[in-house]
């Protein structure tokens, strides 16, 4: 059986990879060069590999972001690009920025891009139910060594993503409330979610209330219920990404792990997972 914390281990480590596409100027950039601004550019962006997708498929499928700011972006984003000129611009972007971070001198990069690409290669044997990771793992295989490997940690991503959402679902926990619920663990400033997702004010503070009312806060701290139930929900979600990573031996999970913490502090030295980074 995979080992779940190799799995997770090197799920997190080689993640900056794929996640600084999200922060780095170069990607706002190639977004502006096509008439977007930077949030339809990201909305667009991530989409682009369902066609020209409708806000309601975006809202269902990000999951934890306002309604109203996907609907601001899309599908008009759709009258001034089209989706294969987003997915060219997203992979400029990626490679822009990574060498400008010097991710493709890192030691170790045919290898590590091997072993991540069969675990990616392996997901893609179970789209059933991961509408966002079906969608990306219809795109081609970059030739690029380095964006092959940012294509294989986006499909893993994207794959545990799609598992995390069918993990907050089964626990009664709608989009507002897991963010509350992520912001209060303290992994992530809760300003940050609150400017990025754009709910209200008056929803926030009701999904404080109601989350407060299920026992699950205290304040603005989790309660022991609480930290369960997020416990359960990464353990969970850790379990449904196992399919990828059978299809590496525990030795070259391990391996895998090993060399994704050098990327993945590549990344973060160079400041790509810095706002503007």
């Amino acid at each position: 059986m995979t080992d779940v914390q190799l799995a997770r281990q090197s799920w997190r480590r080689l993640e900056p990879v794929h996640g600084m596409i999200y922060f780095v100027p170069e990607a706002a950039e190639r977004y502006a060069a096509l008439g977007l601004d930077a949030q339809a550019g990201y909305f667009a962006s991530r989409s682009a590999a369902f066609g020209a997708a409708s806000p309601e498929l975006v809202i269902a499928t990000f999951y934890n972001f306002h309604p109203g700011l996907v609907r601001k972006a899309l599908p008009a984003a759709w009258d001034v690009v089209t989706p294969a000129q987003m997915i060219e611009a997203r992979y400029e972007a990626a490679d822009a920025a990574l060498r400008r971070g010097g991710v493709h001198e890192v030691p170790g990069l045919a290898e590590t891009t091997a072993l991540a690409r069969r675990a990616a290669e392996r997901a893609c044997e179970h789209p059933q139910g991961r509408a966002l990771f079906a969608a990306h793992a219809t795109l081609p295989w970059p030739s690029d060594p380095l964006l092959e490997l940012w294509h294989a940690q986006t499909l893993l991503r994207e794959f545990r993503g799609d598992g995390h959402v069918a993990a907050l679902l089964a626990e009664g926990i709608g989009p507002l409330e897991a963010l509350v619920l992520h912001g209060a663990t303290g992994t992530m400033p809760t300003v940050f979610l609150k400017v990025s997702r754009a709910w209200p004010a008056e929803e926030w503070l009701a999904a404080e209330e109601s989350l407060r009312e299920r026992g699950l806060l205290a304040g603005d701290e989790l309660t022991r219920e609480g930290r369960a139930l997020r416990q359960r929900v990464e353990d969970r979600t850790d379990e449904l990404a196992l399919p990828a990573y059978a299809a590496l031996s525990d030795d070259e999970l391990a391996r895998l792990a090993e060399l994704a913490r050098a990327f993945g502090r590549r990344v973060v030295d160079a400041g790509l997972l810095s706002i503007g980074g």
